[in-house]
């Protein structure tokens, strides 16, 4: 499968297939598809991975489109401002992402469930108690909320990030949570009480820009009825 990745602030993949080649998809993703593209519905692996997509907050069902009779062509947008992050996934590079960011992969990439450990860090993290985790052999397309930032972290390397910004992390990284010191830094400092802390070794794609933070940015700015 070949893809380029088109527009700004509204990226949008291109996926070019061969004859019988396939390619996944979140249920509702694709935006436009040449007429020879085919798509079936499934669960994706049956009982187990439909509670594993339903729980990691995507759809139940996954769509699947292969081009039938020729080469063929589809492509999916964006929902919000931001950037589309492809990441090869191989047998020696798992990757845990936020729940919500997948759009879509090759056929070989599995999606599964990835449970945070702690209870402080799935309560307080900002990122729930539930990710997801990438396995396999291919490439997946996580949808990036504003700019990506990215950093490589060495062995028993932290960064603090407030709630929202990880988008994903190698499976080697670690996740807790640090609560802001000092109470009136708490209170009036406009943060909130505990930041996500990451800790190497691996690699993590930070967002610019979370969707909760567009949408409390542009509130102010939406008339209210009378």
């Amino acid at each position: 499968m070949q893809y380029e990745i088109k527009g700004t602030p509204f990226p949008v993949i291109i996926c070019k297939l061969e004859p019988n080649e396939t390619v996944c998809c979140q249920k509702g993703a694709m935006s436009w598809m040449s007429p020879n593209m085919q798509m079936s519905t499934n669960a994706g692996g049956g009982i187990g991975k439909m509670f594993s997509r339903a729980v990691s907050g995507e759809s139940i069902f996954q769509n699947k489109y292969t081009a039938v009779g020729g080469n063929g062509e589809i492509a999916f947008a964006s929902t919000v401002p931001g950037q589309v992050l492809p990441i090869e996934i191989s047998p020696a590079r798992t990757i845990v992402a936020t729940k919500s960011a997948y759009i879509a992969s090759s056929p070989d990439v599995e999606m599964s469930l990835f449970f945070q450990k702690k209870f402080g860090v799935g309560l307080f993290g900002g990122e729930g108690f539930i990710m997801q985790k990438f396995t396999g052999n291919g490439v997946a397309f996580l949808e990036i909320d504003g700019s990506c930032v990215e950093y490589d972290l060495a062995a028993g390397e932290s960064i603090l990030l407030d709630t929202g910004y990880l988008v994903a992390m190698d499976a080697t990284c670690s996740v807790d949570i640090e609560s802001v010191k000092g109470v009136g830094n708490a209170l009036f400092g406009g943060e909130s009480f505990f930041n996500t802390k990451v800790t190497g070794p691996g690699h993590i794609w930070i967002q610019t820009m979370p969707v909760y933070a567009l949408a409390n940015a542009v509130r102010p700015y939406i008339p209210t009825g009378n």
